[in-house]
């Protein structure tokens, strides 16, 4: 084996600015890991947390501040998770609800770049996500996060073992409900008092057998509106604007499906199904000639996976397919954009049950179709000029991720198991319509999913499905209730990852500061059960809630938070056409800033383009006479000459409505009046010669 010496010595000059950068950082990793494992170890500890993640990180501080005694098992190498593995834009929502460890952690970050010496490749007033003011950061490298992490491992001399994974299969040793000790493929035997699952993919709660879900529940399991297949929310950024071709020849279904392109029907929508939002390495780019390496064409680079986003490029679509967001230094968090970018869509189905062996496969495939895509976009001849010019600015950052190629060490599971527990969190708490007096944290974020497939559409083009992007308008209280199992399923296991949660209301929770407020929260939690002699699920929420307060965690809502009503089409009266069943012209864009709205959300043009958009509602109406009423949330930024036109039997009429203006008494509708309907009847919103934005939100026809 090499020496450090003599690896820096026999570097590149750019690969030793990486390795000054590293081997301190590796240094102290050593530092807090322990010694390779042994089949007869066996260790036991007031807290064992399985996970190094943020979470993981978190809890394992606030159990040290407790008194208790704890260990980190993490299966990899590095701590910190997406935090250090390349999530440096972090998706904060409200920073008013950010409080305890997670907060210290974005103050950190800011102590960090308040050293002239941080800035490296760039002046601190450059970056304008930087302010002196501020008592915390909220961007920032992947090599200064786990820094951060691992000063404080030695800081609270935390017992941290690296490369163990749970033997899932016979690992999980309970005597009744309660876990006695988990054992890792090693033979290492771990005991604990109380256990906390802190992964990605909730490997603990599952090996010991708590209930779980992974994908889409059906809209109708917990009463929501933005679960299950979504093809009405079809109107965000991240979808095919052209129409391109699926076929591998054009024009010939016989000829059999692009990569990546199902050949299943997608569902109706509403329904549930097994698939999963997408997965994608946040890729950690540099725009200094001095700390980057090229993208490079990886082993077994396969054309065909690509052959979609340059059709879609040959078809119109000049968009970067990327998102770079930039962190300090001239670097990025590199994130998925467009209809075919990072996301692997499609190919993480089986990731959650999977065994290793056909994780690490699937690992390798998302890294592989991602340097694929760095290296098309920057060299394919198909790729358009544009494109490659923009894409020669780019490489990987040489001084991050130095012992894995540059590349990140942390695929971003963007969802794997989530725990079916004593309460389980959806759109309802989301949005406030149902408000928890068990509070352990604040969630704020929209609820995001990325796509989870490509299908064909009935007209024979290509189109994703899955992405939905909805406010819930403000912050919002995560119940204890969702950390903790099933009483009769174990009763000293907590699980802040992975908790208890719907799809659609987890795609907000899911945030790195959000995991690690909930982190702290299950450490004390079960600090409090092991003081008490109780279960996780008996533990005071009174004495709970104190020492949180104490620990400056955020429970309670701000001040002027408001509920907002949500309304579903199908209790409306009538047959309701929403937006996502509208055909669109032009550019519209969904929102849920406004209510009231019918199912999550509604279309607004932009206030731009005024004669370029239209949204036309038809519906399969038997002949007879119906009251024809349209849907909106007034505003006084609306349109007060919004175009609408009735096409029906009667011929066509068309009316000027006044968007700004109220409605009556307990409606969100207008009625534009009575007329003769049949199956060509359809209803045309236009934003011809608006004077503000004009809202299309729904048509119902209602049977007179």
């Amino acid at each position: 084996m090499q020496s450090n010496r003599t690896r820096y010595a026999t570097a590149t000059p750019v690969r030793q600015l990486a390795l000054c950068v590293a081997l301190p950082l590796l240094a102290v990793a050593c530092w807090v890991s322990s010694p390779a494992p042994t089949a007869a170890a066996d260790s036991s500890y007031d807290v064992v947390i399985y996970g190094g993640t943020s979470a993981g990180v978190a809890a394992a501080v606030q159990c040290v501040r407790m008194n208790k005694t704890v260990i980190v098992i993490e299966p990899g190498r590095h701590l910190g998770g997406l935090t250090t593995g390349g999530l440096g834009w972090t998706d904060s929502g409200d920073k008013r609800v950010i409080g305890g460890v997670s907060r210290e952690f974005y103050r950190a970050v800011k102590q960090h770049y308040d050293d002239d010496a941080a800035w490296k490749f760039e002046r601190a007033e450059a970056y304008g996500r930087y302010r002196p003011q501020d008592d915390a950061m909220w961007t920032f490298e992947p090599r200064v996060a786990e820094q951060i992490v691992e000063s404080w491992m030695k800081r609270d001399k935390i017992r941290v073992v690296r490369g163990e994974r749970l033997n899932r299969a016979s690992g999980v040793s309970k005597e009744g409900a309660r876990i006695a000790a988990i054992t890792c493929e090693s033979g290492r035997v771990y005991r604990g008092a109380m256990f906390i699952d802190a992964t990605y993919e909730g490997d603990l709660l599952a090996a010991a057998g708590v209930s779980y879900a992974v994908g889409r529940e059906a809209n109708s399991l917990y009463d929501e509106t933005l679960n299950g297949v979504q093809k009405r929310q079809n109107t965000h950024k991240h979808r095919f604007v052209k129409n391109v071709d699926p076929y591998v020849k054009p024009g010939d279904p016989a000829s059999g499906l692009l990569p990546g392109v199902s050949a299943k029907p997608p569902g109706e929508d509403g329904t549930g199904d097994k698939r999963l939002q997408a997965y994608c390495y946040r890729l950690c780019m540099s725009n200094v000639a001095a700390n980057r390496t090229p993208f490079r064409k990886p082993d077994g680079y396969d054309e065909r996976q690509y052959e979609l986003l340059l059709r879609n490029f040959e078809a119109g679509d000049m968009r970067l397919p990327l998102k770079p967001d930039m962190m300090p230094n001239g670097k990025t968090d590199t994130n998925n954009n467009c209809a075919v970018s990072t996301d692997n869509i499609g190919m993480n189905y089986s990731y959650p049950e999977a065994s290793y062996a056909e994780r690490e496969r699937i690992l390798a495939e998302h890294r592989r179709y991602q340097e694929g895509l760095m290296w098309t976009l920057s060299h394919h001849p198909r790729a358009p000029a544009s494109i490659k010019r923009e894409m020669s600015r780019w490489g990987l950052a040489a001084d991050e991720f130095v012992d894995n190629d540059n590349w990140p060490h942390q695929i971003y599971v963007r969802e794997a198991r989530r725990m079916v527990g004593e309460y389980v969190t959806t759109e309802h708490d989301c949005r406030r319509l149902r408000i928890v007096k068990d509070s352990v944290g604040l969630g704020s974020y929209n609820m995001d999913s990325h796509n989870t497939q490509r299908y064909v559409t009935p007209d024979g083009y290509v189109q994703n499905e899955g992405d939905v992007q909805v406010s819930p308008g403000g912050p919002y209280l995560v119940s204890y209730r969702s950390l903790t199992p099933r009483r009769a399923e174990a009763t000293n296991l907590l699980v802040p990852v992975c908790l208890s949660s719907s799809h659609i209301a987890y795609g907000s929770i899911r945030m790195e500061p959000v995991f690690m407020v909930l982190g702290q929260s299950a450490a004390t939690a079960a600090a409090l059960a092991i003081d008490g002699g109780t279960s996780v699920q008996d533990v005071p929420y009174d004495k709970l809630r104190a020492r949180l307060l104490a620990d400056k965690q955020v429970l309670d809502l701000p001040p002027q938070t408001k509920s907002r009503p949500v309304l579903s089409s199908l209790k409306q009266p009538g047959i309701v056409v929403d937006d996502g069943q509208a055909t669109l012209r032009g550019a519209w864009t969904p929102s849920s800033s406004t209510p009231p709205f019918l199912d999550g959300r509604y279309l607004h043009d932009g206030n731009m383009g005024q004669g370029e958009k239209t949204a036309t509602f038809q519906a399969d109406l038997k002949a007879g006479k119906y009251e024809v009423r349209l849907y909106y949330a007034p505003h006084s930024n609306r349109a007060s000459n919004a175009n609408v036109t009735v096409h029906s039997a009667d011929g066509s009429k068309t009316f000027s409505v006044n968007q700004r203006a109220k409605h009556g008494a307990g409606r969100i509708w207008r009625s534009l009046g009575l007329f003769d309907c049949d199956g060509s009847t359809s209803v045309v919103v236009s934003n011809e010669g608006a004077n503000g934005y004009v809202i299309a939100d729904a048509v119902s026809f209602v049977a007179q």
